[in-house]
């Protein structure tokens, strides 16, 4: 008897903890939907990639966030109508120049994607716009990024 009732507070437990962690995670998953620009440019770059995952998500995309290291310039895949596209992420404080279009425009190569996009939330060089447009690469700058995260809102 003194086992089970070991054994049932450790499954209780456990139970605890699952809930509290889901609980963690749906507060997290509403703090990201709501924010706004302007804390995203508070946000860390893994933040930025999280951001982006929840609203892509909101947007019926299924989104698989690729490992810290070694991910072969890409931040994101998302899924959706047999497409897949690939997605570089930059919360930056500076305009994004070419390496991240170099990144994601092998990226693409890599994971066999349909297409590649930057998105950031700030602006892109000239040079970033040039080599972009020459490998299909679609910029989302910060312009882009309100945009997205105004309809994520509307959508609600």
């Amino acid at each position: 008897m003194k086992h089970f009732i070991v054994r049932a507070t450790a499954i209780f437990g456990e139970i605890a903890v699952a809930v509290l962690d889901t609980v963690k995670e749906q507060e997290e998953k509403k703090r990201l939907l709501d924010s706004g620009i302007r804390e995203v440019d508070e946000m860390t770059g893994k933040e930025f990639e999280k951001f982006l995952e929840v609203h892509f998500i909101n947007f019926d995309y299924s989104v698989t966030l690729t490992q810290d290291s070694q991910d072969y310039g890409a931040d994101l895949i998302l899924y959706k109508h047999g497409e897949k596209t690939v997605v570089q992420a930059k919360r930056s404080k500076n305009p994004v120049g070419i390496k991240a279009v170099q990144e994601v425009a092998g990226a693409v190569r890599h994971y066999q994607g349909n297409k590649g996009i930057v998105i950031t939330n700030n602006r892109f060089t000239e040079n970033a716009c040039k080599l972009a447009k020459s490998n299909e690469v679609e910029l989302w700058d910060r312009t882009k990024l309100i945009e997205f995260i105004l309809t994520a809102k509307n959508c609600k």
